[in-house]
C-alpha cells in the first residue's frame, strides 16, 4: 500500500499534520479482550439500563410506552425489508412502496385531510417543516405557537427558523391548562398557527376555535400531535379545520428506544401538496394493467432545481413506517378506538386517586387524554426519587419546563399501566400521608 501511493513509512502520510497537535504517545486503551469477554462486559453495561417491562413506567412527555405485539418486530424484521433502500427503482421495490402507500392512506384517515407524505424523521422536525411549508404557502414569516407544544418541538422549531428573519410569537398557557385565547396574537402577517393535541401539560385543545382565529385572519393552523394514540379517540384534526397536522407516531409499535430513532408524520390538505416537504408514493398501473406504487411526488433538492425544492429531507424513516405501519393493520379502526378509550380509563382511574389522596391534587382541571399533572407535597424530585425506589418511574419534573406549577409532576397511563401499578404509583407519590 504504501509503494502504492510513493511512500516509504506510515509515519510520512502523517507529516502534515502539525508536531504539536499529535498526541506523542501510545493511545490509553486496555488489552484486548476475547470475544465471550466484550460480551459478557456489554451485557453488564446494559443491565445498567431499566425500560419499562423492569418497572411500573408513568413517564410519557413525547415518549410513550404502549404494547408492542410480537408480529410487528417478526414481521418488519425480514431481510427485504431490513436490507431495503430508498425505493427509486419500482420494479424492485414495490413491497416498500406500497407499504408506504399503505402508510399514507392511514394517517390521512386519522388526521382527516388528503395527503400525506412518505413519513418524516421525528414529531419535532415534523412541526418545524411544516412551519417552513406554512410559510411558503402564505407568503408571510410570523409564526404564533402555543405554550403547549412540546418544549423540544419548540427548541427545533427555533433553530428551524433561526436566520430566515421570521417571526416566532407564543401563545401563553391558560389557567386550565389549555391555551389562552388566540385572536389577539394574530395578524396579516402571520403564517400559521401552531397547536399541540393535546398539549403537553396532556390538555386537550378547542382546535375548531384555533382554525377560526387563524383563517379570519388568512393564517393556516397546524396541529402538532405528540401521542398519536389520540388520533384513535379524539376527532380528526382535518375535520375541526387544521390545514396540516404533523407530529410524532412512535406509539403505533415503535420502541422507545431511550429515545429513538422515532416516526414523524405530515399530512395536509389537497390543494397545498407541490409544499409538502420529502415525498409521496401513489398507485398506478404497469404496462400490464396490474396495480403497481411508484414514486409520484418527490420535492427536495435530489430530484428538481435547488430553488424549487421544499426541503432537504433526505429519507422517511421507513423501517419505522412499516412497524406502525403492521400495528396498525393488525389494529384496525375498532381495535385502535378501543386500545385509546383503554388509555383514557386508566387516566381517569388514576385521576379519581389522586382526588382522593391527602397530599396530591389535580392543578390543571382541562380534559385531557392519557396525560395529566398531578401536584404533590414538598419537592418533585424527591417525590420521584421516593417512588424510584420502589421500582416505579413516576413520570417527568416540570420544574424546568413549567416553573410556575413547581412542585408537579406530569404522569402518563398507557394500557400497560395496570390498576395495581397505579396504586403503587400513588401510595409512593403521597408518600406518608398515603
Amino acid at each position: 500500500m504504501l509503494e502504492g501511493v510513493g511512500r516509504k513509512r506510515v509515519e510520512e502520510l502523517f507529516e502534515p499534520i502539525p508536531e504539536k497537535l499529535r498526541l506523542g504517545r501510545a493511545l490509553e486503551l486496555p488489552a484486548s479482550a476475547s470475544e465471550q469477554e466484550v460480551l459478557a462486559h456489554l451485557g453488564e453495561l446494559a443491565a445498567r439500563n431499566e425500560n419499562a417491562s423492569q418497572a411500573d413506567w408513568f413517564l410519557g412527555a413525547g415518549t410513550y410506552a404502549h404494547f408492542v405485539p410480537t408480529a410487528v418486530d417478526a414481521l418488519a424484521s425480514r431481510a427485504e425489508f431490513t436490507t431495503s433502500y430508498t425505493p427509486y427503482q419500482p420494479e424492485i421495490s414495490q413491497g416498500t412502496l406500497q407499504a408506504i402507500f399503505e402508510w399514507q392512506s392511514m394517517t390521512t384517515g386519522l388526521t382527516g385531510l388528503q395527503v400525506s407524505n412518505a413519513s418524516m424523521y421525528d414529531g419535532a422536525s415534523a412541526t418545524a417543516e411544516a412551519a417552513l411549508m406554512a410559510m411558503r404557502i402564505t407568503r408571510r414569516s410570523r409564526v404564533v405557537v402555543t405554550a403547549g407544544l412540546h418544549p423540544h418541538s419548540r427548541q427545533v422549531l427555533d433553530t428551524y427558523l433561526r436566520g430566515l428573519e421570521a417571526e416566532i410569537v407564543t401563545v401563553p398557557r391558560g389557567a386550565d391548562g389549555r391555551s389562552a385565547p388566540l385572536a389577539e396574537s394574530i395578524d396579516d402577517a402571520t403564517a400559521c398557527v401552531i397547536v399541540q393535541q393535546p398539549a403537553f401539560l396532556g390538555c386537550v385543545e378547542d382546535l375548531a376555535a384555533a382554525a377560526d382565529a387563524a383563517h379570519a385572519w388568512g393564517a393556516l393552523l397546524v396541529t402538532s400531535i405528540s401521542e398519536a394514540l389520540c388520533l384513535g379517540l379524539l376527532r380528526p384534526p382535518g375535520e375541526l379545520g387544521a390545514d396540516i397536522v404533523c407530529g410524532e407516531a412512535q406509539s403505533f409499535g415503535v420502541a422507545m428506544s431511550f429515545g429513538g430513532p422515532h416516526l414523524g408524520f405530515l399530512a395536509a390538505r389537497q390543494k397545498h401538496v407541490r409544499q409538502m416537504p420529502g415525498r409521496l408514493v401513489g398507485e398506478t398501473v404497469d404496462s400490464n394493467g396490474q396495480r403497481g406504487f411508484v414514486l409520484t411526488l418527490s420535492t427536495r433538492e435530489q430530484h428538481i432545481r435547488r430553488a424549487r425544492a421544499t426541503s432537504n429531507i433526505c429519507t422517511n424513516q421507513g423501517l419505522c413506517l412499516l412497524m406502525a405501519t403492521i400495528y396498525l393493520s393488525l389494529l384496525g379502526p375498532r381495535g385502535l378506538r378501543e386500545l385509546a378509550q383503554l388509555n383514557l380509563a386508566k387516566a381517569e382511574y388514576a385521576k379519581a386517586r389522586v382526588r382522593e389522596t391527602p397530599g396530591l391534587s389535580l392543578p390543571l382541571d382541562a380534559p385531557g387524554f392519557n396525560e395529566f399533572v398531578v401536584g404533590v407535597q414538598g419537592s418533585a424530585a424527591t417525590a420521584l426519587a421516593r417512588a424510584r425506589e420502589q421500582g416505579i418511574v413516576a413520570g417527568l419534573d416540570l420544574e424546568a419546563f413549567a416553573p410556575d406549577l413547581s412542585p408537579e409532576l406530569l404522569l402518563c397511563t398507557t394500557e400497560t399501566s395496570s390498576r395495581e401499578a397505579i396504586d403503587r404509583l400513588i401510595a409512593a407519590l403521597a408518600g406518608d400521608r398515603a
